[in-house]
């Protein structure tokens, strides 16, 4: 029940504010459950997990204060503009070349020795997967209202979703795959950084946010992403290592 309510929420959010700030946002899961299994679960969380989720916070803030603070698409009309630009189909078009061979060639042969490769494909599929999470909720906005415009948005809507369907069955099964091979926490904490990275390049292309953002703000966006990013790997690589504050008091003993 909390999951289904959480991702109602993060699809919300995609329709209120930029996606540049709601998909490195999502991160803050990582602290957050760490945080409660330690105390729920008597799961172990070393000197770098709390400094992971001390970070990610703090990265977490610097996203919020120099994100963009208006959406650049916020109708159908500039929606179905945006999807037929044809920078936007050329970057459609190397990414589903890309997802090709990595599918049907490089993933068979590769796959299980190469974490990369499932990352890989879970992440571009990420630049079908939000884009199309934002398009419908600001499809669904005409849909119920009597005018022309409401039909051409039942279409569109009914594409992106099957889009978006097509899109998560594809990422649930090269994931379940790369956690087969890999260790989880690895692949949980590179996973992140390569998914956000090709989102927000996605949605940049497609819904233009980065136009109005400032040197300062581009610069303080970056921080705030890099800083989440080590935060998570804190959290997620380095949570089996048997450390904590109190080695710290400990005597460098040397012998000659």
């Amino acid at each position: 029940l909390t999951v289904a309510l959480g991702q109602i929420g993060n699809f919300l959010a995609y329709t209120a504010v930029p996606t540049v700030l709601v998909t490195p946002l999502g991160a803050l899961g990582v602290p957050f459950g760490s945080i409660l299994a330690s105390y729920l679960l008597k799961e172990k969380l070393n000197i770098l997990g709390k400094l992971g989720c001390l970070l990610s916070c703090a990265g977490s803030v610097v996203l919020i204060i120099h994100s963009p603070k208006s959406e650049s698409v916020t109708t159908q009309a500039e929606l179905e503009e945006k999807l037929t630009n044809p920078v936007f189909v050329g970057y459609l078009c190397v990414v589903l070349l890309m997802l090709l061979l990595l599918i049907f060639w490089i993933a068979p042969a590769h796959g299980p020795t190469n974490i990369m490769v499932y990352i890989s494909i879970c992440s571009l599929l990420g630049s079908f997967t939000v884009p199309s999470t934002k398009g419908i909720g600001l499809a669904a906005q005409d849909i119920f209202h009597n005018n022309p415009s409401s039909q051409r948005a039942l279409y569109l809507c009914l594409v992106l979703l099957a889009v978006l369907g097509c899109s998560i069955i594809i990422q649930f099964r090269y994931i379940n795959k790369a956690l087969e091979c890999f260790d989880s926490s690895v692949f949980g904490a590179i996973y992140y950084v390569v998914f956000t990275s090709l989102v927000l390049l996605a949605s940049a292309i497609l819904f233009r946010e980065w136009s109005n953002v400032g040197v300062v703000d581009f610069l303080g966006m970056a921080c705030g992403f890099t800083t989440v990013s080590i935060g998570i790997v804190l959290i997620q690589v380095f949570k089996e290592f048997n450390f904590n504050i109190g080695d710290l008091n400990k005597p460098n003993m040397k012998t000659d």
